[in-house]
């Protein structure tokens, strides 16, 4: 499994309440994507920075979804470029479920 944290410095600042309903009109589009099994958004403290925590199958997956038109996507939807940043997670305890992942 790989784990993708995306993050972009927005224009300005915006409001927890902003985000939120930024985030929920874009949430949809990551319902049902292939290998990706949870997607976490995230907003700084200072409302400065905004991204995403993914949760993949495998970073084939990961950028089968990162691609220049996401790229774009996020420019225009949040006037910044985002950044991805890749981790290995070969061990997920997920509370929800009461599992522990692995990726074997």
């Amino acid at each position: 499994m790989i784990t993708a944290i995306t993050t972009f410095q927005l224009p300005k600042p915006i409001t927890r309440e902003e985000a939120r309903s930024v985030f929920l009109s874009t949430a949809p589009k990551y319902q049902g994507v292939s290998g990706l099994f949870r997607k976490t958004y995230i907003l700084s403290e200072d409302g400065r920075t905004a991204g995403g925590v993914y949760l993949w199958r495998s970073r084939a997956d990961a950028e089968a979804v990162y691609t220049e038109g996401w790229r774009n996507f996020v420019q225009e939807k949040y006037g910044a470029a985002p950044l991805v940043t890749y981790f290995d997670s070969p061990v997920v305890v997920d509370n929800v479920t009461n599992e522990i992942l692995t990726d074997e």
